[in-house]
């Protein structure tokens, strides 16, 4: 593994960690420019994963005998490293999930069920993502919640005054907001959102999926109730999620799943629950990659956020000024503070033709909706194509991206 401090002085030795990086597509060079769907996986997450199948495999906290242990101490060791990196107080405030939308199912049904009150409102905004509007859509349904949406600016960005104006009559239980949007690269103001919420007597729910995988995410500063991110977009394989919860939340939830290691004792008249986290990880959890997952971080770490988000910023910066440039295209959005996700339109044409078209040149992005079908509409789109940037992508690939672009409208005009 290289070790890279700042990325963008030797980012080639970096790439070279990304083995499906050098392959090429129709005989050109592969420009992975989808990383906000999932990002690809560097050999040591890959090695991590392969080597605890090779060597240690058993499944965890019941077996009695060494392989077991090995196992059940490598996967707990991936609770130790996700506390740390979020700065929690507590390895028990980290709760293992299948991804970001199991996270805040987990929320809806526990936290919203087990403590809402029927009469309580649930604030999301207009840029969600759908996993977290249809859970609380669900909420509503069954348990007489209200759902209330605060409003996105012609930028791109939270109203705050929308949302202060959702707050004011102290009915609110829960803020469920994105860190940063999927589709406009939007960062929200999560310290402002926060300390509104409580101000207003109300949690708040952070979907960090995106954020996450860009800066360093502190939830003691933040002094954020929830906090939710998947393992794959952070270089880390899928089927592995992160819910941080505040102890004392996750303490006075009810479990939303039963089953096997979540229990404390069982009988057939009742059963009693294992301590937080353990109570909401039913099951065999997704022990090899947990393990993988604590690779990427280790990786990422490797690397430090300070360095990623320098690098992130040149790429941001350059891709927001060339694909600009282009005649025919607009960028969706101009919010302050963005990340690396740029969703653009081309003049008389389909994002999905665009996406197509771009592909034929070995460029990958992302056309549709993005699961983001209530933005969509806000901004009077029915699609965008969206190019999204890694720590391993570089300037000279939004370039080609450019390039490409500049053809394609062309060929449609």
């Amino acid at each position: 593994m290289n070790v890279i401090a700042p990325v963008m002085r030797d980012i080639a030795s970096l790439r070279a960690d990304f083995p499906i990086l050098s392959q090429t597509v129709r005989g050109k060079p592969l420009v992975f420019l989808d990383s906000a769907a999932s990002a690809m996986k560097p050999r040591v997450v890959i090695d991590a994963m392969v080597t605890a199948m090779e060597t240690q495999y058993a499944n965890i906290h019941r077996g009695a005998h060494w392989m077991s242990e090995r196992t059940t101490e490598a996967f707990e060791a991936t609770r130790d490293s996700v506390a740390r990196l979020m700065n929690a107080r507590s390895r028990d405030e980290i709760v293992f999930t299948r991804n970001s939308t199991e996270a805040i199912n987990l929320i809806a049904h526990s936290y919203g069920r087990g403590i809402l009150k029927p009469g309580q409102a649930v604030v999301i905004s207009e840029m969600e993502h759908h996993s977290n509007i249809v859970p609380w859509q669900m909420l509503r349904d069954a348990h007489g919640i209200e759902l209330r949406v605060a409003a996105v600016t012609d930028a791109g960005e939270l109203d705050f005054d929308s949302l202060a104006g959702h707050l004011a009559d102290g009915k609110v239980g829960l803020v469920a907001i994105t860190h940063m949007s999927n589709v406009l690269g939007t960062y929200t103001l999560a310290e402002r959102i926060i300390a509104l919420a409580h101000a207003h007597g109300a949690k708040v729910m952070l979907d960090g999926s995106q954020a996450i995988v860009h800066r360093r995410i502190d939830v003691q500063a933040l002094d954020v109730d929830f906090y939710v991110w998947t393992g794959h977009k952070l270089y880390g394989p899928t089927g592995i999620g992160v819910l941080y919860g505040k102890a004392e939340l996750l303490e006075a939830m009810p479990p939303w799943m039963g089953g096997g290691d979540m229990i404390s004792s069982v009988s057939f008249e009742r059963s009693t629950w294992a301590r937080v986290p353990h109570k909401f990880e039913a099951g065999t959890p997704a022990i090899l990659e947990g393990i993988g997952l604590n690779a990427a971080i280790g990786y990422v770490e490797s690397i430090g956020y300070e360095a990623i988000a320098a690098h992130e910023a040149v790429l941001t910066e350059h891709a927001l000024a060339k694909v600009s440039a282009v005649e025919g295209v607009s960028v969706i959005g101009r919010a302050q503070d963005r990340g690396g996700v740029i969703s653009f339109t081309v003049a008389g044409a389909h994002a999905h033709d665009v996406a197509t078209l771009l592909d034929r040149s070995g460029i990958a992005v992302r056309a549709g909706h993005h699961c983001a079908e209530p933005l969509m509409r806000r901004l009077g789109l029915d699609s965008t194509a969206r190019a999204s940037f890694g720590l391993y992508t570089t300037v000279a690939e939004i370039d080609v991206l450019a390039e490409s672009l500049g053809r394609i409208r062309a060929f449609f005009a």
